[in-house]
C-alpha cells in the first residue's frame, strides 16, 4: 500500500468512526438522561461552529472560491441535528444509525428519480429490498423500535440527504460547512427559548455534547471532505454503509446494548439494497 492509498484509507476510516461515534455519544448522553435533547443539540452545533470557523481561519486559501454556505443548508443541518437527538431518547445506537443512513441513501435515490434519472432494473430491485428492510424493522414485535424514534430519525436522514445533495455543488466544502453550522445559531436560540425551562444539564452530558460537536462532528466532517476528494460518489456511498455496523458494535462495547436478530436482518436488507443501487449503475449501466 503506497502512501497516497494509505492516506485515503486512514482519512476515510477516521471519518466513518467519527460518524458512528456521534451515535454512541448521543446515546450515552441522552439514553442516560445526562442532558436534554435540545441542550445536546445546541451545544453540539455551537461547538461545531466554533471549531470549524477556527479551522478555516488557519487554512485560509486566497485562491479558493469565496463562499459562505446557505440558509437552506443551515436549516437542513439544524433539522438533522434536532431530530437526531430526540430520536436517540428512545432508539438503540445501532438501530438509530441504521435508520439514519438508510434514510439518507434512500432520500438521495428518490431525489435522483424525481430529477428525471431513470433507474435500471437492478437499481429498482435495490430500492425495493431497502424499503422491505425498513418495513421489517418497524413490524410489531418485541424488538420493534419506538415509532416516534423511527419517524424522527427518518426525518434526520431525509434532512441530511438534502444537506448532502446541496453540498455537492459546493466549491469550497470546508468553508461552506463552517458557515452552515454558523447559520444554525438563530434556530438554536429559538429552540433554547422554547425548551429552556424543560432542560436538564449535567457535567457529563455537556462534555459528551462538546466532544460530539467539536471532534466527531466538526473535525470529523472536515476529515470526511478531505477524503471525498479522492473517493468516487459510488465509493463514498458504499463506505458509509459501514457506519451503522460500527455504531452497533460501539453500542455493544460502550453501552452494553445487544445486537438483535431483527436489527441484523433489517441491516442486511437495507444496506444490501442500497449497495445494489450503488453498484448497479456502475456494473450494469456504465458497461453497456
Amino acid at each position: 500500500m503506497n502512501n497516497h492509498i494509505f492516506k485515503i484509507f486512514t482519512l476515510t476510516c477516521i471519518a466513518l468512526i467519527a460518524f458512528a461515534a456521534n451515535s454512541v455519544l448521543a446515546r450515552l448522553a441522552l439514553g442516560n438522561n445526562t442532558i436534554g435533547a435540545s441542550g445536546f443539540t445546541s451545544i453540539r452545533l455551537l461547538t461545531g461552529a466554533i471549531v470549524l470557523f477556527t479551522l478555516i481561519q488557519f487554512r485560509k486559501n486566497k485562491t479558493a472560491p469565496s463562499t459562505k454556505g446557505s440558509w437552506f443548508s443551515g436549516f437542513m443541518l439544524f433539522i438533522y441535528a434536532i431530530t437526531f437527538s430526540y430520536a436517540y431518547l428512545s432508539l438503540d445506537t445501532g438501530t438509530g444509525a441504521l435508520i439514519l443512513f438508510g434514510a439518507v441513501q434512500i432520500t438521495m435515490i428518490l431525489i435522483s428519480i424525481y430529477n428525471g434519472n431513470r433507474l435500471h432494473f437492478t437499481e429498482w430491485l435495490g430500492v425495493i429490498i431497502a424499503f422491505t428492510g425498513f418495513i421489517y424493522l418497524i413490524l410489531p414485535g418485541v424488538n420493534t423500535p419506538s415509532t416516534i424514534g423511527f419517524i424522527l430519525m427518518s426525518l434526520a436522514g431525509i434532512a441530511w440527504g438534502f444537506y448532502t445533495i446541496k453540498g455537492r455543488t459546493s466549491k469550497n466544502p470546508s468553508v461552506d460547512t463552517a458557515y452552515n453550522f454558523i447559520k444554525t445559531i438563530p434556530f438554536i436560540f429559538v429552540l433554547l427559548l422554547i425548551t429552556f425551562n424543560k432542560e436538564n444539564y449535567s457535567f457529563e452530558g455537556i462534555i459528551l455534547a462538546l466532544i460530539s460537536g467539536g471532534i466527531t462532528s466538526g473535525i470529523g466532517y472536515t476529515i470526511w471532505y478531505m477524503a471525498l476528494k479522492w473517493l468516487t460518489s459510488i465509493q463514498a456511498a458504499v463506505v458509509q454503509l459501514l457506519v451503522p455496523v460500527i455504531a452497533a458494535f460501539g453500542g455493544v462495547l460502550f453501552i452494553a446494548e445487544t445486537i438483535t436478530q431483527r436489527l441484523t436482518i433489517a441491516s442486511l436488507l437495507i444496506l444490501g439494497g442500497v449497495l445494489i443501487v450503488a453498484l448497479g449503475r456502475k456494473y450494469f449501466i456504465s458497461k453497456k
